[in-house]
């Protein structure tokens, strides 16, 4: 198993089903009070080119959690990329620290920090593949789910270009999931990318479906999931085409209902627009008279959402990583 986690595929089919037994021992062992730290003397380096909630508390958590101490490099906390190239900034770096988190733009920093740092490297986000996200929303399904990992079906519906969508697609068909993407088609997720997924799909036993067609990916669906439409740095030219495409996939109690289950949950990774509260919400209420965007409130606030669950669940993947890697 690989020490270094950059893209979804990286653990492998049999190694992220370790990690999920791993990460599910974790969180017991913490909820009962008797988790043994396994990192003491470990020094990790965090380094965010976006800025972030979940992951960056995440990764400080878990490496408290089991004795290791953490810098963080902000935005603004490092020369990476502009007085310094990523592959030097990797060696110094590497020569400090016993791992480092990377999350940011582009998918080709992770990569070269991984080839010049020496030390294990995990990805954290990049526009292409959300790795780290994607332990903690199958490890949340498989908490609400009976069966087999390869009988959970979920639809995500959306943007399908983005790295959450692109993510679950090829994660999905990796471990023999029924995994379905209902996205407009000038959003739909790259051909390549889906060739792709067929293609694993063949040898894992996956179902993959990707359509514009909501009501064909949701039907027997135990999972919907969303992500963002937009986000504060997209210019508004952007917002204007982009918004009135996907309100039609848009996550009501309507959509929930048309899965024809009434188990299914919702999976979301956070921050949601789903009321007017924030400074997001309130301008996409204004320019389109949504109040909420990619799911009503109503919907994010019921018993089937298991979204703080999920996100406590980045928790307990995120330690797997980090002991599988540093601590033994």
């Amino acid at each position: 198993m690989t020490h270094s986690l950059l893209t979804v595929t990286d653990l492998g089919r049999e190694g992220f089903r370790e990690m999920l037994y791993r990460a599910s021992a974790l969180k017991e062992a913490k909820r009962a009070g008797r988790e043994r730290p396994t990192l003491t003397g470990r020094n990790i380096a965090l380094v965010f080119e976006k800025n972030s909630t979940r992951t960056r508390c995440a990764f400080e958590v878990a490496a408290h959690d089991q004795g290791a101490h953490v810098t963080y490099l902000g935005p603004s906390g490092s020369h990476l990329g502009r007085e310094e190239s990523v592959a030097d900034t990797a060696r110094v770096l590497g020569a400090m620290y016993d791992g480092i988190e990377f999350r940011g733009f582009g998918q080709e920093t992770v990569e070269e920090l991984a080839r010049h740092a020496g030390v294990p490297v995990w990805n954290g986000l990049t526009d292409e593949w959300h790795p780290t996200q994607m332990l903690a929303d199958v490890m949340t399904m498989r908490e609400h789910h009976a069966g087999d990992l390869e009988a959970i079906s979920c639809c995500f519906t959306g943007d399908g270009r983005g790295n959450i969508a692109r993510s679950l697609l090829i994660t999905g068909a990796m471990l023999g999931m029924d995994v379905r993407i209902a996205a407009p088609r000038e959003l739909s997720p790259p051909e390549t990318l889906v060739k792709e997924a067929e293609r694993m799909a063949a040898a894992s036993g996956a179902r993959v479906t990707v359509t514009d067609d909501l009501a064909e990916a949701l039907n027997g669906a135990a999972f919907v999931y969303t992500d963002v439409w937009v986000s504060m740095g997209e210019p508004d030219a952007e917002w204007d085409r982009r918004v009135p495409l996907l309100t039609p996939y848009r996550v009501t109690s309507e959509v929930m209902a048309a899965t024809n289950r009434p188990d299914t949950r919702f999976l979301h990774c956070l921050p949601a627009v789903h009321d007017t509260t924030t400074e997001l919400g309130e301008r996409i209420h204004q320019r389109y008279g949504l109040a909420g965007a990619e799911v009503t409130d109503e919907v994010f606030g019921s018993a089937a959402s298991v979204v703080f669950q999920q996100a406590e669940n980045r928790l307990h993947t995120i330690k797997a990583l980090l002991v599988a890697a540093l601590g033994e």
